[in-house]
């Protein structure tokens, strides 16, 4: 039994999602001490015991558009206190020495990276972003330019672990020993729905008060098809639009039964979707590593890429129109990285603390 502190991001939801697909399996078999802040501490504060630390994040502009400058602003105390060791850092970097682990996972979330490096304790990289960092992805040369960019400024938060898995939707040649690429990991409630073809969209936005613009919304309206819609922040039944709080289960029961998904392209609800039989339109981020899994989609012929500022009902309509060809394709698709992940996990944990695992079956992951 190894004592494992795991680090999650607290911006969207996909980080705590991708965590809480292994986190069974790992409480099941060793000590595992919790840290996040922001939407991560929200979505798995209820089910496990998470110590809440500081999170970055990204502020939106008018119409919805990411805005570099505001940012760096609001990210520029944390960004300081991580690189210089200030106040924060050395609270949480007293917190894990404290918890004495073995090892560190990280999930993109710089603080556990940064003290794993300044108290010795091994570190494993598990996210989606290292397939820009430590892999290669077929990249136009623009996005190549600007993705150097942000993975320069990963590597600055986050340093080099000593073993890196990266959870993808697409397949990546990794770039160096010691990386595992494999594919998304599915919670025990995906897994457990039995997906139907419904009559409605499934519309989820990760900042809705600023992707779920005025533009959006009227084309969701002039298509008149039934949209169940969440991440807006607000409630209710207004014509064929349900908005809906975030949740867990029920989102994921949506999800299962709707017809189509109109979102962002985070790799994690990306994977998600692919594996329910649900043909995605989506409106990536103003970021390298969304503009990647929207192309990639669209590449797979599993569903369609467009930017936000495009989105219209005719595009609505035209991928619609397409319903048919893309679930043929995704139902070839179907991919479950749970398996593959607690066994690399469980390897590299063991690897890393300088002992032999027990001798016994392998770790499986929690049904």
């Amino acid at each position: 039994m190894l004592r494992i502190a795991y680090g999650v991001f607290g911006y969207g939801r996909g980080h705590a999602t991708r965590a809480a697909a292994v986190l069974p399996a790992l409480r099941a078999r060793h000590v595992v001490q919790i840290f996040a802040g922001g939407d991560a501490y929200d979505q798995l504060a209820p089910e496990y015991p998470v110590t809440r630390i500081p999170t970055l994040g990204y502020v939106y502009g008018p119409g919805g558009r990411l805005s570099a400058w505001r940012t760096a602003r609001r990210n520029a105390w944390h960004v300081l206190d991580l690189l210089l060791r200030g106040p924060a850092f050395e609270a949480v970097c007293e917190t894990v020495a404290d918890f004495r682990p073995d090892v560190i996972i990280s999930d993109a979330e710089p603080w556990l990276h940064r003290v794993g490096r300044r108290l010795g304790i091994p570190r494993i990289g598990f996210d989606h972003f290292g397939i820009l960092v430590y892999c290669r992805p077929p990249l136009p040369l623009h996005d190549r330019i600007r993705g150097w960019r942000d993975v320069l400024v990963y590597r600055r938060l986050m340093g080099r672990p000593e073993r890196v898995l990266v959870s993808s939707f697409y397949r990546a040649r990794p770039r160096a020993r010691g990386v595992q690429v494999i594919p998304p990991l599915l919670r025990a409630e995906v897994l457990r729905q039995r997906p139907v073809h419904g009559d409605y969209l499934l519309v989820y936005f990760n900042r809705g008060t600023h992707q779920f613009t005025p533009a959006v919304e009227a084309a969701l309206r002039a298509i008149r098809l039934p949209a169940r819609v969440y991440g807006t922040g607000r409630q209710g039944i207004d014509g064929l639009l349900d908005f809906r709080p975030l949740s867990n289960l029920p989102f994921v029961e949506d999800l299962a039964g709707c017809r189509a998904v109109v979102s962002t392209a985070g790799n994690q609800l990306v994977g998600e979707a692919v594996y329910l039989g649900k043909p995605l339109l989506v409106l990536p981020e103003r970021a390298v590593e969304q503009r990647l899994n929207g192309a990639m989609l669209a590449r797979l012929g599993l569903g369609q890429c467009v930017r936000a500022d495009r989105f219209s009902v005719d595009v609505l309509r035209a991928f619609l129109a397409r319903e048919g060809e893309f679930r043929a394709r995704l139902a070839r698709r179907r991919r479950d990285g749970r398996q593959a992940a607690v066994a690399a996990l469980e390897t590299f944990l063991f690897e890393l603390a300088g002992r032999r695992p027990p001798a016994a079956t392998p770790m499986a992951a929690a049904p």
